[in-house]
């Protein structure tokens, strides 16, 4: 195994304190490491005008906005707090986001593609994922405990920025949760991987939106953020306020003049789940 250099200790130290995840480590570690390969130097010894060559570089690759800008994220944390040159990050731009509309699945659309998952876990991953507007990484963090019938609410410890948050628990969804725990038995994650001691891979419910796609009939793409999506649209047009919907989703804000509201958890159990809504068999029906 090869050793660390310091500079690269010193940057994950950097990160380690401010309680970064581990994801979001790797992610910098690699940027940091690409911008380094591409010139042949120690980042330490590459400046601002080298910065926005490479950027512009990453642009002539076809690369996403969004991959652009968490290696602009790593590079700011680089020069920034590892090296203490505070005067780069902010001459570090980032790429703006392209305006396009989030795709949305009618309510039929939500039973059909649901009901066409092959797997048992993963169809209960991606109505509880719908249920209750969950991010990926969410979902397949929850783990049996989290699931607080007693309060009506679902404990999400992990999401995004390591923020614990709480959506409600539908009585529909419960139901389905007892029904699938009955068969499944899981005991520390609520959709265990392979491992049962592991979480179920994101790619496993990837590639289960892929299939219920393709069974389904489906002309849009469907991901688990599809179904997050659609959560947030099919509140609103049930008149949730905007407010309650910002909470549910751990957006510290919906739009740019939509502001961060504590909302209590007497307010978020009685907040109604879409999933209330749809006629769909997720589970067996019981003997």
């Amino acid at each position: 195994m090869a050793e660390i250099s310091p500079l690269r200790r010193r940057m994950i130290e950097d990160m380690t304190v401010r309680n970064l995840s581990p994801a979001t480590q790797r992610s910098y570690i690699n940027a940091v490491q690409k911008f380094s390969r591409y010139f042949g130097r120690s980042p330490d010894r590459l400046g601002p005008a080298d910065i926005h060559t490479f950027q512009v570089h990453l642009v002539s690759t076809g690369i996403s906005w969004v991959s652009l800008n968490q290696i602009v994220c790593a590079l700011r944390f680089f020069y920034g707090i590892t090296l203490g040159q505070d005067d780069i990050p902010d001459r570090i731009p980032y790429a703006r986001e392209p305006r396009k509309l989030p795709i949305v699945l009618s309510a039929d659309e939500v039973a059909q593609f649901l009901e066409a998952v092959s797997s048992l876990k993963a169809r209960v991953a991606l109505t509880t994922a719908y249920a209750a507007g969950l991010r990926i990484g969410e979902v397949c963090g929850l783990e049996v405990e989290d699931i607080d019938s007693s309060r009506m609410v679902i404990h999400v410890r992990h999401g995004k920025g390591a923020k614990a948050r709480y959506v409600m628990l539908s009585n529909e969804l419960l139901g389905i949760l007892r029904r699938y725990w009955r068969i499944s038995r899981p005991t520390m994650f609520l959709f265990p991987g392979r491992d049962a001691d592991k979480p179920i891979e994101p790619t496993v419910l990837n590639a289960a939106c892929r299939s219920a796609v393709a069974a389904a009939g489906l002309s849009k793409r469907v991901t688990v953020h599809t179904l997050r999506h659609s959560f947030a649209t099919h509140l609103l047009e049930n008149g949730t306020d905007i407010r309650i919907i910002q909470v549910l989703l751990g957006h510290a804000h919906l739009s740019s003049t939509a502001h961060y509201t504590q909302v209590s958890t007497d307010t978020i159990r009685s907040t109604a789940s879409p999933l209330d809504r749809l006629q769909l068999e997720v589970t067996p029906p019981e003997p």
